[in-house]
């Protein structure tokens, strides 16, 4: 039964800790490019897209479809950044767990 009562304890204090890593992660940001730094983005933790900035020489009217691309080349950018730290903090916080292999967490 002192195992049991353990585990347990060990399992509050794990979600303790992934709540606030959670609150964490939300406040993260990651910046993302595209086209060589002419167009940039910022996402936060929770993928809310926060800014975009935009060189001027792409402001042409017939530049428009190349505009929208490196806007999305530049989210994906910031989107893998961001996926690499939340993996990165959530790695520490379990570190040493007995975890199954595969298992990821937050789950």
């Amino acid at each position: 039964m002192k195992d049991l009562m353990g585990m347990m304890k060990q399992a509050r204090a794990m979600q303790e800790k992934m709540q606030g890593l959670q609150a964490e992660i939300a406040e993260t940001t990651a910046s993302g490019q595209a086209g060589g730094g002419v167009v940039s983005v910022t996402l936060k933790g929770t993928g809310e897209l926060v800014a975009v900035e935009l060189d001027p020489s792409l402001l042409k009217p017939d530049e428009k479809d190349i505009v929208e691309d490196l806007l999305v080349a530049a989210h994906a950018d910031a989107k893998r950044k961001l996926d690499a730290v939340i993996q990165d903090k959530t790695q520490a916080l379990t570190a040493g767990l007995p975890l199954p292999p595969g298992m990821k967490l937050p789950f």
